[in-house]
């Protein structure tokens, strides 16, 4: 009697007991990628990105060079992967796209500030992007096509607003804003000094620069409102 009640003690007590998970080889895949992507980025802070190769990467994600063709079948296609996740108009896309596109009127100039301002901050709080920038070779220039597509839907709708204007060339305008806001990032971090006697590592100068955008913003659209 005394063995049976034993038994079955046992045998509800094993019954309830929680089954162990398992990672699994989908969730060891996606670990295994991220680790990946992430040496990608680790890589390039610390030697560059000429320094982007197998042997690099795997040796900074602590895992074997052949998986980075399993995962991702070739070493380009991982450090688009990365690229893509780091650019700041695929982010922007992300977030802003569904809000903005394919209404002119939700595009204004407060929508346009707020864009530039976003890549101006984005530039100057991050080293890895700014070496993105820096970079030269087929994936970069894959990105950057796609980063002027993305660009090309904004403009299709904010021309909207400067139809009639014989006065204002829009993309021209932004043109300079935005290569200026490149430019003036890459060389205040790159060696600290100042630009036009204007120093936007501190928040004097970058408030500077952030207000001369607004000024040019305020200019184009009461242009070509005032033209049209």
């Amino acid at each position: 009697m005394l063995k049976n009640n034993k038994e079955k003690i046992k045998k509800e007590t094993t019954q309830k007991r929680p089954r162990k998970t398992h990672s699994g080889p989908i969730r060891d895949k996606s670990r295994t990628k991220s680790r990946f992507i992430e040496a990608v980025g680790k890589v390039i802070e610390k030697k560059g990105y000429v320094a982007l190769n197998g042997p690099n990467i795997a040796k900074e994600a602590g895992m074997h060079k052949k998986l980075i063709w399993t995962y991702f079948g070739s070493i380009d296609n991982l450090v688009e992967e990365y690229l893509q996740q780091k650019d700041f108009w695929r982010v922007a896309e992300k977030k802003v796209v569904k809000e903005l596109q394919g209404s002119a009127q939700k595009i204004g100039q407060h929508e346009i500030y707020s864009l530039l301002e976003n890549q101006f901050q984005s530039l100057l709080n991050d080293k890895l992007l700014r070496k993105i920038m820096e970079g030269e070779n087929e994936i970069l220039r894959k990105i950057a096509d796609q980063r002027e597509a993305f660009a090309e839907t904004l403009f299709e709708d904010i021309k909207q607003n400067f139809s009639n204007s014989q006065f204002i060339n829009l993309r021209a305008t932004l043109a300079l804003q935005i290569g200026g806001l490149y430019y003036l990032a890459l060389h205040a971090k790159s060696n600290g000094s100042t630009f036009c006697g204007i120093d936007i590592n501190n928040d004097v100068g970058k408030e500077a620069i952030l207000n001369a955008l607004k000024h040019i913003l305020t200019y184009t659209y009461t242009k070509a409102k005032t033209t049209n």
